[in-house]
């Protein structure tokens, strides 16, 4: 396969609503914005697309995919629609990697969007929900809530999590977001705020879960020979992983852990394995973009992640399917700082960070930007990829969350209970 490279991203910002504009206009506003971040490239040159939108509920349209094509001046090139839930982003940029890489296109957008906002927030919860089992979960109450609160809680009972630590998180993540113009809901919380905030599934409360959300992203994407011309600061995509589970979490079978390459079975001779707690298609998607990117310890060799933090709990959950820390270790990641950025103030009383550490969504994640969650995938390329430019200042008018030096991230996006799971690999040309 062809190496790919990243050459541009455009975001629109994410709200609770955005009455002002369709879907076709959110796209076509981060679209135009990629397009003016890369001058030389013109839609002629543009070779198809690929669309990431989760439900035809929330627009009321089926094929608005096809719409977007037509409004973003491409028809009639190659377009297709993308659908993982949560992950569908994900898979959007993943399918426009493999048109890419295969040598079917020079030049490919991924495009994703979710208008959440048209429906009331009790009929948007009934739409996600039908991404479980409709058959089995979901007529006995299966909101997505429920799951994460009972996985947390397994995940209490086996090691010993906190409340304060999924609190952090929330801190840390609304923080960050302060420094992000796109971000629905910036903010300088503390542990108390999200720990007396509505409950909403114990011990989940409101500040503990990411927000439904109107939103657009676009990734652009080119061969090594195009983006060499075009854009002067291209982002290779060296990694790619993607892992699935049955939809049922009573389905999958207990068994020896997923080892990375840092790891050995000695580590998790005491675990079962992977539980209610844990992602097993994640820890797949995981090996199979280090190995393909050559990462040997992702704490040492990666230099920041977006992860996909739907609850606080799901966040703590990934760090370990990534191999961040061992499984179990996810709550004390936590509290020794490592997971936080450098620079910022979060009232937090944080031990001094380690010597070995790793920024876990320097966006704000979805916890504080919201989750449209078409765009959320292409979302976190497009933030990744300034990163690893150095232009996060230049696109978010403030450079604190800019990471000096930075030449190596993962972006992380998550489906249901773990049912698909994308990670990508993306790093400095």
């Amino acid at each position: 396969m062809r190496p790919v490279y990243m050459i541009s991203g455009g975001i629109t910002k994410f709200a609770k609503a955005h009455p002002e504009m369709d879907f076709r206009l959110m796209v076509k506003e981060a679209f135009d914005y990629a397009m003016n971040d890369v001058p030389g490239l013109s839609r002629e040159m543009i070779d198809g697309s690929i669309c990431s939108y989760f439900s035809d509920h929330f627009t009321r349209q089926l094929k608005a995919g096809a719409m977007v094509q037509d409004y973003l001046g491409l028809c009639p090139k190659p377009s297709k629609r993308v659908e993982g839930g949560g992950a569908t982003g994900g898979l959007g940029l993943q399918a426009a990697w493999e048109a890419v890489a295969s040598g079917r296109m020079e030049v490919c957008v991924a495009f994703g969007f979710e208008t959440m906002s048209r429906v009331n927030t009790w009929k948007g919860n009934e739409f996600i929900a039908q991404a479980s089992d409709t058959n089995f979960d979901y007529p006995v109450g299966g909101f997505y809530t429920g799951y994460y609160a009972m996985m947390v809680r397994r995940h209490m009972h086996e090691f010993g999590t906190t409340v304060e630590q999924m609190a952090k998180v929330s801190v840390k993540n609304h923080r960050n977001a302060v420094h992000n113009p796109y971000a629905q809901s910036p903010g300088k919380l503390t542990i108390a705020d999200v720990r007396s905030s509505p409950m909403v599934a114990t011990p989940l409360t409101i500040l503990d879960c990411c927000q439904m959300s109107d939103g657009a992203a676009v990734a652009i994407l080119a061969s090594e020979e195009i983006a060499g011309k075009l854009c002067r600061k291209p982002v290779r995509i060296s990694g790619i992983g993607c892992g699935t589970d049955a939809m049922r979490m009573a389905d999958r079978p207990h068994g020896k852990v997923i080892l990375l390459p840092h790891e050995s079975e000695a580590d998790y001779k005491d675990l079962r394995y992977p539980g209610v707690h844990s992602f097993r298609g994640g820890r797949t998607a995981a090996k199979l973009a280090y190995r393909m990117a050559g990462i040997l310890h992702p704490v040492e060799d990666l230099d920041f992640i977006e992860l996909h933090d739907a609850y606080t709990s799901s966040e703590i959950q990934t760090y370990e399917d990534l191999g961040l820390c061992r499984y179990g270790e996810g709550g004390r990641f936590v509290d020794n700082g490592s997971p936080f950025m450098p620079g910022v103030d979060y009232g937090l009383d944080l031990p001094e960070r380690p010597a070995i550490s790793i920024p876990v969504n320097p966006s704000g994640g979805l916890l504080a930007c919201g989750h449209p969650v078409g765009a959320t995938g292409l979302m976190q390329a497009a933030f990744a990829f300034w990163q690893l430019q150095g232009t996060t200042g230049k696109h978010l008018g403030d450079d604190t969350l800019q990471l000096k030096g930075a030449k190596r991230g993962l972006i992380h996006s998550h489906a249901g209970t773990g049912t698909y799971i994308t990670v990508t690999i993306l790093e400095k040309a």
